[in-house]
């Protein structure tokens, strides 16, 4: 791949990761629930999704999912039940007594947020037709094309690692914040209104026409 190319695609990836979306939701979630940390494994769990869509595009598979009625109609709806549940889970998440120290804070299993994060992303066929629009634009088909997908594949994991660090690290600070029961029950189903805002915006995405 070209040096000129890379730059392009650097550039546009980061656009994309800093767009707000399902999994930016979800790295806000986790870190205000367990703190910078503890909370990084769902952006990890994302970033295993993303890996899974771009080798699914790489093989040619995404073309027979992004023009399938059914494989696509699959897909969606399991994305917005897993938003919706999502969203129910932190709607009736209880307050926990930060004064207690940092010790109080729900522990959440690794690799629980992990399948949290991973399930985010990968139930999302909106992402698979993307890459299919924007990949083929950065990839030479004269030059060996798994290597071009490995570069973009770690480019992509690597800028979506570092914005999600933000996001995650930005919500873990809120969560010092939040002293009083009231405020923390605000906040929770503030992000449950976030994540049904997502399932209801992935709800409307339709397969494009072929």
């Amino acid at each position: 791949m070209a040096l000129e190319t890379w730059l392009a695609f650097f550039v546009a990836c980061w656009v994309i990761s800093l767009s707000p979306g399902a999994g930016a939701v979800a790295s806000m979630s986790a870190g205000m629930q367990y703190g910078f940390w503890r909370g990084y494994w769902n952006a990890l769990g994302l970033q295993l999704g993303l890996a899974l869509q771009i080798a699914i595009v790489a093989a040619g598979v995404g073309a027979v999912l992004a023009t399938s009625a059914l494989a696509f109609s699959l897909i969606k709806w399991f994305g917005v039940a897993y938003l919706v549940f999502l969203a129910y889970k932190q709607w009736v998440a209880l307050p926990s007594d930060l004064d207690a120290g940092a010790a109080e804070r729900p522990i959440g299993r690794p690799l629980a947020l992990v399948l949290r994060g991973f399930l985010v992303n990968f139930s999302n066929p909106k992402a698979i037709v993307f890459m299919l629009a924007v990949l083929p634009q950065f990839i030479n088909p004269h030059a060996p094309l798994v290597a071009q997908y490995l570069v973009m594949g770690v480019t992509m994991i690597i800028v979506d690692l570092i914005v999600m660090a933000g996001y995650t690290g930005l919500a873990s600070r809120v969560l010092r914040l939040l002293r009083t029961p009231r405020q923390q029950r605000v906040m929770n189903r503030s992000f449950a209104a976030l994540f049904a805002a997502a399932a209801g915006l992935l709800a409307t995405v339709k397969r494009a026409a072929v």
